[in-house]
C-alpha cells in the first residue's frame, strides 16, 4: 500500500458526492498528504496541499493501522496519534471513507 493506492481508494469512496460539504486534508507527513475537496461537484480527491476545512495528521503507519482496523480512531485521537485542525465534525464523517 502507498500514497497513490491510498488516493484511489479514498477517490473511489468518495465517488461523486461524498456528503462531506466542506474540505479534508490528510497531512501524512513525509509520505504526503491527500486533499477531499468535499464543497465541488463532483468531489475531488488529490495529493495536493491546499488549505482545508479541517486537516488530519498523522504518521503513515498509524493511517495503515487505522485503515485496516488495527487502530480505533478514538484510541488514535486520545493517545496523541491523531491530530485534528479545524472542524472536528467533518473529521468524523471521514471515518468510513479511510477504512478498506
Amino acid at each position: 500500500m502507498d500514497l497513490n493506492a491510498v488516493t484511489d481508494h479514498i477517490r473511489t469512496a468518495v465517488g461523486d458526492n461524498s456528503g462531506l460539504g466542506k474540505t479534508v486534508k490528510l497531512d501524512l507527513g513525509d509520505v504526503g498528504k491527500i486533499f477531499i475537496d468535499g464543497a465541488s461537484v463532483p468531489n475531488s480527491v488529490s495529493n495536493e496541499d491546499k488549505p482545508a476545512d479541517a486537516t488530519v495528521s498523522m504518521k503513515w503507519d498509524d493511517f495503515v493501522a487505522l485503515s485496516e482496523g488495527k487502530l480505533d480512531p478514538m484510541m488514535a485521537f486520545m493517545q496523541g496519534k491523531l491530530k485534528i485542525a479545524g472542524d472536528m465534525m467533518i473529521a468524523q464523517k471521514l471515518a468510513p471513507l479511510l477504512k478498506r
